[in-house]
């Protein structure tokens, strides 16, 4: 029953755990669960064999046994229902828990991936000037919802879930625009995030595959 994810064979981010495999390697490092991990280049991610495990060409994916799952989200949930760690056993809890995962990913994360489509791929546009701050403010009233709702809380919901684990992932990509900064609160519960033992395990692993590489971002 070995796990097997794939990865990044050179991250776009220079392993700054931004990739998303990185969430993936942190659920497991939570649920206390060995694996191995196939690194696949970016040429590979168009071919067959890996277009038969993600249809869109991206990673991460996950194998073990007969099972093959794609989608981030799909995957930490799989490993959350499967393994102790990552969801409460109070049955409320656990789908609140559940809801903040898809909060994060289907709220929180759009807007922040627009910001980054904003200020990356599209800054030499003729309009960038005038979209930039319209992107930067949709982040802002979003971030500004979820550190009114986490207030003073160590967690989103009582005790870490996997509702964190995603929601921090998704926020460490608000660190290089430096927004994040402006909602301490939000700071603060992303710091909390890389603390946690298992996040520094999955970390280290992805920034091993990519130590010495240049970055191609």
């Amino acid at each position: 029953m070995t796990i097997t994810i794939s990865a990044f064979e050179r991250s776009p981010d220079g392993g700054k755990g931004l990739a998303r495999d990185t969430r993936v390697r942190w659920a497991l490092e939570e649920a206390g669960q060995p694996y191995e991990v196939r690194l696949v280049s970016f040429r590979a991610m168009k071919e067959p064999a890996h277009l038969a495990l993600h249809p869109f060409g991206q990673i991460p994916t996950y194998e073990e046994d007969d099972l093959s799952l794609f989608e981030t989200g799909a995957i930490v949930l799989h490993i959350a229902e499967r393994h102790t760690g990552l969801l409460p056993d109070d049955a409320n809890a656990r789908a609140r828990a559940i809801m903040w995962m898809f909060a994060a990913l289907n709220t929180v994360e759009p807007v922040i991936l627009d910001l980054v489509t904003a200020r990356i791929l599209e800054r030499d546009k003729p309009w960038s000037k005038e979209r930039l701050p319209l992107v930067e403010g949709r982040v802002r009233d979003r971030a500004g919802q979820l550190s009114a709702r986490l207030g003073d809380a160590e967690w989103l919901d009582g005790g870490f879930s996997a509702g964190d684990l995603m929601m921090a992932s998704v926020l460490l990509r608000l660190r290089p625009s430096g927004i994040l900064d402006e909602f301490p609160r939000l700071a603060a519960y992303v710091a909390r995030g890389e603390a946690r033992p298992a996040y520094k395990r999955a970390f280290a692993a992805q920034w091993e595959v990519n130590a010495g590489k240049p970055s191609a971002a």
